[in-house]
């Protein structure tokens, strides 16, 4: 660790100290930043100059709060445009932030009016505006009224719709999912572009799940552990958007081969005190929620809790051939499971400004996670055609987690666009993953038992500061370091008991144990230049310096020598005419091993098909091309995106013949070799009335992959795999009379292809209805899933020169739901004394989309009633 620190020290002091406050450029406010924080949402496009005449430069400021005219939220990223009464030409600039607060600085004395417009509302004119010199104004709360002809009237996005472009990711509103109430995040990242979530909950971009998963862009050791544990965690009604970023800039974490997920939940930023219950009780899961916020002031307090029980059954089959000393040994196995699992999610928060330029957020989540199987196994094996045994097996497997993260994070703000921030988090995860088998003769005797003990941590310890100013009206400067610093430990035994006998340790298999340290000391620089003729260009380079210590206790220390990355990456965006968007990026990324991929623990819980990791494996480098151009036309939005994807030393599941157990298999990780995916994305969104809203996309890629896996007669053989994978999926929302809303949603993905043969493929669908009550303050609706199917089957087969194998899982998915939500208290509306909140792109606290988090601007222009739209 004092290597790592000293690697930071020293990184901070050469890039960092030479631009810090009072030192660097200040900068002219204009629209690169805005005194509450929360810039990044207009720093690119609001950079350039977009007055028709020069800007006056003044030493006031103008600041205000945009609300709808019923007071119930902000108007997010409402645009707003600065007139001179004189010329009645625009002169400033800017777009309200996600809290609806916007700041013009740098304003002269003189006569002017302000404009602010969004998309749905009504334009507010703001006359007879005097600005003095050296004073400033305070406009307080500034009310639009909704404009149901401007809905219909502009299409792209004029109810907000559920799927928006910005400037370097992809945003799904899943606060607009009607069928996913009652579910978890699994339910929601199912229906976003480029993602495929398959029906275990685990998650692929673009056809890969080597991917960082953020929450509130901070990392959590839950997600670490498992991303298919963590998104049973989080309830999809507390879900605010996800946000998909294929080319993710130098101040992001270099980790994800493929790009990250930032799951933004939902925050109350009005004044008074609410209380949120959410409750759904369906055929295979229950849920129950209650959220409270406080505001008042300059303080603000959240409370909640989530708990969702859930309970199915499965039916699997599996058909193996192996090779053994010569022999071709076939296992036919059978096996029928009841899973039960109950999930927790519960947090404390609080953010005080403690004066005009600084802020302090805080918070502490604590998440759950208790999942039981009960399964039976069915298992005959046969030598060259020969039945050799058939024997069966009663499994009870614990899957026990709980997770604790904390963070405190404190933001200065010196000018517009000019602040430093400190960030850190506490994170630590605790598994428990046991099982306890009953080992029966194929007449049903009780021949033995065995348990298998496995405990776990994983903890992390993050700390961060980061710094920006911008240069003159065009240019931004961010640079930044930070230090991870992670410590996992696995401690497991095997016991073994005769069937009236206490359990011992077994000798074949005696206790182990892993312990990894793993130390990063990062730094960054990133460059944003915007021209006059609309090209942004976002250069940024990270280093990162990885030392990792470990040891197992059978064979001693591991030597892992530390290594270096430097991940460059390139943005360029070029905004042409009628609202069309073309981008060019370029990123390089790492993905380190998981507790799960390391884990030396034999899980034999089916000893056909057994499962350990590799503590030896090391990290994979990705190089990410991508190509995209967004547009409109007429009512419809379209985006169509070309990517390529190179990995070398990627990890990946392999499979391997065991020479001790007859038939069996064992899954490992393996650094295999090469990967290469080219692909293409393509996705619209139409309003085909004011009222019917439909969108969909595709996904099409091509996989190859090549990698070494165990031979005959012990050799090494080169194998390589390719094939075509499709996917996509289709959603449709009717808005109706009296607070009613329908929405149907169906989703597949092809067959995926894995280095030793393929995963077959699956798809899903929903209906749902929701009624929303005339007050406003609730909902109840109505949901089904996959109902004209009994289960979902999917079919796995897998080869190679020692083995085949044909799995045939079939899921019992079909699902119908009730939910019902309310809320009681009473809010108020009150500008805040400039909001802060640290939005840091990595580990940083805040609502929104980070660094980079920009929108298709809402940038003022000489026509306001006209603004781009999110």
């Amino acid at each position: 660790m004092k290597t790592v620190l000293t690697s930071l020290f020293l990184l901070l002091t050469n890039l960092a100290f030479a631009q810090f406050p009072g030192g660097g450029p200040g900068g002219p406010g204009g629209q690169g930043g805005n005194s509450d924080g929360v810039r990044r949402r207009t720093q690119t496009e609001a950079i350039p100059g977009v007055a028709e005449e020069p800007t006056p430069k003044g030493n006031s400021k103008i600041t205000g709060y945009v609300v709808d005219s019923s007071l119930t939220k902000a108007v997010e990223f409402a645009s707003v445009a600065l007139y001179t009464k004189a010329t009645n030409k625009p002169v400033d600039g800017t777009a309200a932030n996600e809290k609806g607060k916007f700041t013009l600085t740098r304003v002269a004395a003189g006569e002017y009016k302000l404009l602010v417009t969004f998309i749905g509302f009504n334009t507010k004119t703001i006359d007879n505006l005097t600005i003095e010199k050296g004073k400033d104004v305070d406009l307080g709360v500034i009310k639009l009224s909704p404009n149901v002809k401007t809905l219909d009237e502009v299409t792209i996005t004029g109810q907000a719709s559920m799927i928006e472009e910005r400037v370097d990711r992809l945003v799904y509103n899943a606060e607009k999912d009607l069928t996913s109430k009652g579910g978890d995040a699994a339910d929601i990242l199912r229906k976003v572009p480029m993602l495929t979530v398959d029906l275990d909950g685990n998650v692929q971009l673009r056809g890969s799940s080597n991917i960082r998963v953020l929450i509130n862009n901070k990392p959590s050791t839950i997600i670490a552990s498992s991303v298919a544990d963590a998104l049973k965690q989080i309830p999809a009604d507390l879900i605010k958007t996800v946000e998909v970023i294929t080319s993710p800039s130098a101040k992001y974490d270099a980790e994800g081969s493929a790009g990250i997920i930032n799951i933004v939940t939902k925050k109350n930023t009005l004044q008074g005190l609410t209380l949120n219950l959410d409750t759904g009780i369906g055929i295979r899961g229950s849920n129950m929620g209650l959220n409270s916020n406080y505001r008042k002031g300059n303080l603000g307090l959240s409370l909640g809790g989530f708990g969702r029980a859930f309970y199915n059954k499965a039916e699997s089959s599996s058909d193996q051939s192996t090779l053994l000393g010569g022999n071709r040994i076939l296992s036919s196995q059978t096996g029928k499971a009841n899973d039960r699992g109950l999930f927790g999610h519960y947090t404390l928060g609080m953010d005080y400004d403690i004066s005009k330029t600084q802020s302090i957020t805080t918070s502490v989540r604590y998440g759950t996670r208790n999942f039981l199987q009960e399964q039976n196994l069915m298992t005959e094996l046969y030598q060259n055609s020969l039945l050799l045994n058939t024997s069966d097996r009663d499994v009870s497997t614990k899957n026990l987690s709980g997770t604790v993260d904390v963070n405190l994070d404190y933001l200065r703000t010196f000018k517009a666009g000019q602040e430093w921030s400190i960030s850190t988090l506490y994170s630590r995860n605790d598994n428990t993953n046991n099982f306890d088998a009953d080992l029966l003769s194929g007449i049903g005797d009780l021949t033995g038992r065995q348990r298998n003990i496995n405990n776990s941590t994983n903890q992390e310890i993050t700390l961060q500061t980061d710094y920006q100013t911008p240069i003159k009206k065009n240019q931004m400067l961010e640079f930044g370091g930070k230090g991870i610093f992670r410590q996992v430990n696995s401690n497991f035994q095997y016991l073994f008991a005769n069937p009236s006998g206490d359990f011992s340790s077994e000798i074949n298999r005696p206790a182990g144990s892993l312990d990894y340290s793993q130390n990063i000391a990062a730094g960054y620089v990133s460059y944003t230049y915007s021209t006059p003729n609309k090209y942004t260009f976002k250069l940024g380079t990270r280093y990162e310096y990885t030392t990792i210590d470990a040891k197992t206790r059978e064979a001693g220390n591991i030597a892992i020598p530390a290594y270096g990355n430097l991940v460059p990456s390139i943005n360029v965006s070029k905004s042409l005419k009628a609202g069309t968007t073309l981008k060019a990026a370029y990123n390089r990324r790492i993905q380190r091993p998981g507790i799960q991929q390391l884990n030396p623990n034999v899980n034999a819980a089916n000893p056909q098909n057994i499962s350990v990791g590799n503590p030896d494996l090391r990290p994979e480098l990705t190089d990410n091309f991508e190509l995209s151009l967004s547009t409109s036309i007429k009512k419809t939005y379209l985006n169509m995106s070309v990517f390529s994807r190179f990995t070398n030393n990627a990890i990946s599941q392999v499979r391997i013949p065991s020479d001790s157990l007859p038939g069996a298999l064992i899954t490992t990780f393996q650094n295999i070799g090469h990967q290469q995916t080219y692909g293409v994305n393509v996705f619209a969104n139409t309003n085909i009335t004011p009222k019917w809203t439909l969108s969909g996309g595709i996904d099409l890629y091509y996989a190859y992959l090549q990698g070494q896996t165990p031979g005959l007669n012990g050799q090494t053989v080169t194998v390589s795999n390719s094939g075509v994978v499709i996917g996509g999926r289709l959603m449709s929302q009717l808005q109706l009379k009296n607070g009613w809303g329908l929405q149907a949603f169906g989703g597949m993905r092809g067959n995926q292809v894995q280095l030793q043969g393929t995963q077959g493929s699956f798809y899903m669908y929903s209906l749902g209805v929701r009624k929303d009550f005339n007050s406003k303050k609730g909902s109840v609706g109505i949901a089904a899933e996959n109902f004209l199917a009994n289960g979902m089957r999917i079919r796995t087969a897998l080869n190679s020169p020692t083995f085949s194998q044909v799995n045939t899982n079939q899921l019992m998915n079909q699902n119908l739901k009730v939910t019902f939500s309310y809320k009681i208290g009473k809010m108020t509306m009150q500008a805040p004394r400039h909001k802060k909140s640290v939005s840091n792109d990595d580990v940083k606290g805040g609502e929104g989309g980070g660094e980079g988090g920009n929108q298709q601007q809402a940038a003022p222009a000489a026509a306001p009633a006209a603004p781009r739209q999110r």
